[in-house]
C-alpha cells in the first residue's frame, strides 16, 4: 500500500486545503521555500518581473491615523500636498520618456470626508470628489500613453465603476484580517479604513465588478503567523470566487521615525521569506506573488529562493513615496542578481495576461494602449 504524500509534497503540486495551510506554517523554513520555488518554477517559469512606473502620491491626506505610516498628513502639517493638474501633467509627460508603462496613483484614505480644505481644493479645479479628480488625471495618463493603476484605499461600488474604464487594474492591500490589530494600543486602532469588513467587502465589489486586482499582506505589525495564513486564504478565497486578483503583495514592515511605531521590531528576512513562501504555496497558481526590492535590499536572493515571481512596480523618475528612506534598486544590479540565480528580469505591464485574454475584466477602450505598450516591452 502506497503512503500517502506529505503536506509539504502536496504543497509542492498545487494549493493545499484550509487545514492544510496552517500545517505548512508549522514546517521549517528551507523545506517551505524548496516547495514554493518548485511551484514557482512550474507556474512561471524562469522570468522575474517587474513594471516600470511613475509613482503619482495624489494626496498625503488622509482621515486613517496607523500607528506605522510616515506618509499621511493633515492639512497645515509640514510636508502635506495634493498634486496640481499642472504637476500631474508633468510627472505623466517625464515618465513617458523615461519609458514607463504605469502610472500608478496612490492617496490617503476618503481624505474628502476629513477635511474641508481638501474639499474647497478639489472644487477650485473643478472636481467635486477624490475619484473625479483621479479618473481625470487617469484620463491624462492614458493621453501620455500610460496605463493607469489606483489604489486609493477604500473606494464604493459606485467609485469602482466610475474609474474602471480609464484604469487596467485597481488595489487595495487587504494588509490583516485580524480584528485584534484594531483593538486599543494596536496599530490600526485610528484607522477606521483598515476594518477587515472594509478591505473585504471591496475586494469583493471589485471581483463582482470584473475589475483586476492587486491585494496584499503587511506583516510585522503585531500579528501572528496564524493570522498571517488567515490573510492568506482570505485572499485565496476571493480570487477562487471571483478570479479577479492578480499579484498579492508581501510587504515587510519597515520602521519610520516620528511614527508610533519608530521603535518597533522589524520583521526578519527569514519571517519574510517564510510568509513569502506560504503565500505562494496557499495561493492557486495564475496569482502572482511579489516582495518589494527597495524594502529588502540585502535579501533580493533569498526573496528569490522563497517563490517570489516579480519586484512589483520600479520607477525611474520618483521615489517610493511611502517608503521615501528606502530608494528603488538599480534595474543593472537587480538583473544581476537574478541572473546569478538563473533569472531573467523582464518588464511587464501592470495588468497580468490572464486578465488581458479574460472576457470583460479590461474595458474595450483600453485595449489598443495595451496591445502598443505590450509591443514596446518585446520590442529588444
Amino acid at each position: 500500500m502506497s503512503k500517502a504524500p506529505s503536506i509539504l509534497e502536496r504543497a509542492r503540486h498545487g494549493p493545499v486545503s484550509d487545514e492544510g495551510a496552517y500545517r505548512l506554517a508549522e514546517l521549517e523554513t528551507g523545506a517551505l521555500c524548496d516547495a514554493a520555488r518548485s511551484r514557482r518554477d512550474r507556474a512561471w517559469g524562469t522570468a522575474l518581473t517587474f513594471s516600470p512606473k511613475v509613482f503619482l502620491p495624489i494626496t498625503n491626506l488622509c482621515r486613517n491615523r496607523c500607528d506605522y505610516c510616515s506618509f499621511r498628513r493633515s492639512p497645515g502639517d509640514p510636508g502635506q500636498w495634493t498634486m496640481s493638474p499642472d504637476e500631474v501633467r508633468e510627472s505623466l509627460h517625464r515618465a513617458r520618456a523615461q519609458g514607463c508603462v504605469e502610472a500608478l496613483f496612490c492617496l490617503g484614505d476618503t481624505p474628502e470626508t476629513g477635511f474641508r480644505e481638501y474639499r474647497a481644493l478639489l472644487r477650485s479645479w473643478g472636481h467635486e470628489r477624490t475619484v473625479d479628480y483621479l479618473r481625470w488625471a487617469a484620463e491624462e495618463a492614458l493621453a501620455a500613453g500610460l496605463l493607469p493603476h489606483t489604489n486609493a484605499g477604500i473606494l464604493s461600488r459606485e467609485d469602482m465603476i466610475a474609474l474602471r474604464p480609464v484604469n487596467v487594474s485597481l488595489g487595495l492591500m487587504l494588509e490583516n484580517v485580524s480584528e485584534r490589530l484594531c483593538g486599543k494600543g494596536m496599530p490600526h486602532h485610528r484607522a477606521p479604513d483598515k476594518r477587515p469588513a472594509k478591505r473585504i467587502a471591496m475586494t469583493r465589489e471589485a471581483g463582482e465588478l470584473r475589475i483586476p486586482f492587486t491585494s496584499g499582506l503587511l506583516i510585522g505589525i503585531g500579528e501572528t503567523l496564524e493570522e498571517r495564513v488567515d490573510t492568506i486564504l482570505e485572499i485565496r478565497k476571493l480570487h477562487r470566487r471571483y478570479g479577479h486578483i492578480g499579484e498579492v503583495i508581501v510587504q515587510n514592515f519597515r520602521s519610520h521615525p516620528d511614527t508610533p511605531m519608530a521603535l518597533a521590531t522589524e520583521p526578519s528576512a527569514e519571517e519574510l521569506a517564510v510568509t513569502v513562501a506560504l503565500t505562494r504555496l496557499i495561493l492557486d497558481d495564475e496569482v502572482s506573488v511579489q516582495a518589494p526590492p527597495n524594502l529588502n535590499p540585502l535579501s533580493t536572493a533569498s526573496l528569490i529562493h522563497a517563490g517570489i515571481n516579480d519586484f512589483g512596480g520600479i520607477s525611474p523618475v520618483t521615489p517610493d513615496f511611502i517608503n521615501p528612506r528606502h530608494p528603488w534598486p538599480h534595474l543593472d544590479r537587480l538583473r544581476e542578481v537574478c541572473e546569478a540565480e538563473g533569472f531573467r528580469l523582464e518588464p511587464r505591464l501592470p495588468v497580468y495576461p490572464s486578465h488581458v485574454d479574460a472576457p470583460d475584466f479590461v474595458d474595450a477602450s483600453l485595449r489598443p494602449r495595451i496591445d502598443q505598450l505590450q509591443m514596446e516591452l518585446a520590442t529588444p
